[in-house]
């Protein structure tokens, strides 16, 4: 493990945990004496994503923590609380057990877990994902969401 700081191959492990379904360790570089955290996490069979235009490309797990991070972007969400939703979507896409898995059974997840979290981020994800057409298109769809609320209530 190289130090961030100053690319020295050596580092002393201060701290272990567990997170979600990987490893956190705390390292101290052994010449500069800098420390800096490290993710570890188990290998998995690559997954393809099945795009709209029928290209398929790696999943890439950077991509879909970006694009929930700008939906919930200036709004009361946690970075780890987006964390813990991309690792969620993520081990149910590695759980569908198949090799490739369409854009559409991603976005949906995330829809699912967005409006759970901010109906805001939910909004936006959704504005982009479906692609709507209007503005009476996004009318209505805040109109469901307004109504799901009353009866929730």
């Amino acid at each position: 493990m190289k130090c961030p700081f100053c690319g020295h191959t050596e580092s002393r492990v201060v701290d272990t945990r567990e997170v979600g379904d990987g490893i956190r360790r705390r390292r101290e570089c052994q010449a500069c004496g800098q420390r800096f955290t490290t993710y570890e996490q188990v290998a998995r069979v690559n997954l393809l994503v099945i795009k709209r235009d029928g290209r398929r490309e790696p999943f890439d797990r950077q991509k879909l923590y970006e694009g929930i991070r700008r939906a919930c972007a200036k709004r009361p969400v946690s970075a780890e609380r987006i964390e813990q939703v991309v690792s969620e979507i993520e081990t149910n896409l590695y759980n569908l057990g198949q090799a490739e898995v369409p854009s559409r059974t991603i976005g949906e997840m995330v829809m699912e877990r967005l409006r759970e979290i901010d109906d805001v981020a939910y909004v936006r994800f959704a504005s982009v994902y479906r692609s709507f057409a209007d503005i009476q298109t996004l009318k209505r769809e805040v109109d469901q969401i307004v109504e799901q609320q009353r009866r929730e209530a």
